[in-house]
């Protein structure tokens, strides 16, 4: 038999506190794509670091071409033929696509000076041998987040990659962004690329994968091919229990208006206008989730609605009280809690500890400090007790934010902005980056803020989230709110025309009025 293109033999990887590999073993053939399955912290993302040459392994071997490698860096990694695509980014953002590609790799004239020229035209030939359409001049911060990916696919189709590791690729895409890719991804394994697919989304494993490998707990537990198995079989193998795929939940009772917006605008910071006057609210009882393609006014509403954004026009009010200016710290004291789409750049500070990212916006006040003195023994007690309830993975509460998974990340901001027992909740993207067994956690949690009479504002890409949690949905395009659905009322195909600007007659006359409730 021909040697596997990348095989993994017992490679162990240790953090202080953390054994995040033990013993893992996998191999990876030519012309397939490998789903790397696992709740978070299970050690994936670890591995794959390791096989790229971003961490040096305690223990085990990798082999290439049936060759024994130590893969020292990055570098060394794309010289062998392997890329790497990250969760976040790396990306320029005030570079083009072109000098993004080939920042690293310019070809150059005499003198080694750059030649745009050739480089422009490399990037074009390869964007259409691989079916990856893009704009060489377009500058990456212009871009949808589905077309940065695009640009860092190339970057490493560019210098020669014959395996790709895609890193939670789907976490920031649209419903219609992941079928694009899962299109780009086949189309590459069709020309001879292996593909390593790292996720934690099962159904995604079964529409996209060849092999599936299972990890938990930093060990592979099982592998299987999705014709073999079903959902249920991966989550079980993959969390070690039961899960409930569908979301339980009480009839809503809505009882007064906790958030009433009234004409709002918003602009970006472009200085274009990305509200455009819009008008709704949510009640104390129930879950009103924003549906719509990312990039259509939904990110500046939220800064606005937390103190984060200025608002061009229009008002805010909760409970009554107005808070259209309000800064973040008073939308906070006012009793809005906010759970970013962004947990880097808006949730956390990666290095600070746990205990001090828990207490973020609360490090002013009882129990945290008194008289500007703070109190490390009660900082560190409800550290420690929200770490717990919200299982958040950690050998410990000093750990630095930044060592957490992206999961465990999530659950630490959904702890520490939970814990303030708010008036209203608002979600952004609550469940990005979370393993099956977190999501239906999340989702719990956000449920009992609901039934405990609190108003939940809902802004989510996955329409199986929306469908599932929502008492109301309005569908977002263009910076306004073009339809409102009650609970149930809309399939998938409903919201998914409303959100690309679709849906005829209603549609035009949607735009026209304000959406103040269902039935109010």
């Amino acid at each position: 038999m021909d040697a596997a293109l990348l095989e993994v033999r017992e490679v162990t990887k240790r953090f202080p506190g953390v054994l995040a590999n033990d013993k893992v073993s996998m191999s990876l053939e030519s012309g397939e794509i490998v789903a790397l399955l696992g709740e978070n912290g299970a050690g994936k993302s670890t591995l794959m670091n390791v096989v790229y040459g971003l961490l040096s392994p305690d223990g085990g071997e990798l082999y290439y071409e049936g060759h024994p490698v130590k893969v020292r860096s990055p570098r060394h990694a794309i010289d062998l033929g392997i890329g790497m695509v990250h969760q976040h980014f790396m990306l320029v953002e005030p570079l083009t696509v072109t000098e993004n590609i080939v920042l690293g790799n310019e070809p150059t004239k005499i003198a080694g000076v750059i030649d745009f020229s050739t480089a422009r035209k490399a990037v074009a030939e390869i964007s259409k041998r691989y079916g990856l359409a893009v704009d060489p001049d377009a500058v990456i911060r212009d871009l949808s987040v589905g077309m940065q990916q695009r640009v860092e696919i190339l970057k490493a189709l560019y210098r020669g990659a014959k395996i790709l590791i895609l890193d939670e690729p789907t976490a920031v895409l649209t419903p219609q962004e992941v079928r694009e890719l899962f299109k780009v991804v086949r189309s590459l394994v069709d020309e001879g690329l292996a593909v390593v697919f790292i996720t934690h989304k099962l159904e995604e494993v079964m529409a996209v994968a060849d092999r599936v490998v299972v990890m938990r707990d930093g060990r592979v537990v099982g592998e299987a091919r999705p014709s073999e198995t079903d959902m249920a079989g991966l989550a079980r193998m993959m969390v070690g229990r039961d899960v409930v795929f569908r979301v339980e939940k009480k009839p809503s009772v809505r009882g007064e208006t906790i958030l009433e917006v009234d004409g709002l605008e918003v602009l970006d910071e472009r200085r274009l206008e990305a509200v455009r006057g819009m008008s709704f609210d949510v009640c104390a009882g129930e879950v009103v989730a924003l549906a719509g393609v990312s990039g259509n006014g939904q990110t500046e509403l939220v800064e606005a609605l937390t103190g984060l954004r200025r608002p061009a026009a229009g008002s805010v009010r909760l409970s009554g009280k107005d808070i259209t200016h309000a800064s973040a710290r008073q939308s906070i004291e006012a009793g809005v809690s906010h759970v970013p789409e962004d947990r880097h750049r808006r949730g956390m500070v990666l290095e600070f500890d746990l205990a001090e990212n828990m207490i973020l916006g609360d490090h002013r006040l009882e129990p945290f400090s008194r008289h500007g003195v703070m109190k490390p023994t009660e900082i560190a007690r409800v550290t420690e007790e929200r770490v717990a309830a919200y299982d958040v993975r950690t050998p410990s509460i000093r750990v630095l934010g930044g060592a957490l998974s992206g999961g465990n990340q999530q659950k630490l901001v959904l702890a520490r902005e939970l814990g303030r027992d708010p008036k209203l909740l608002i979600a952004a993207q609550p469940t990005r980056g979370l393993d099956v067994g977190a999501i239906e956690f999340v989702h719990q949690q956000i449920l009992a803020e609901r039934d405990s009479g609190k108003g939940v504002l809902l802004v989510s890409l996955e329409l199986e989230e929306v469908q599932g949690l929502a008492d109301r949905i309005l569908v977002v395009y263009e910076g306004r709110i073009v339809k409102e659905f009650a609970a149930g009322e809309a399939s998938d195909e409903d919201l998914g025309l409303y959100m690309t600007g679709g849906g005829g007659d209603k549609f035009a006359e949607s735009t026209e009025v304000s959406v103040k409730g269902l039935g109010t």
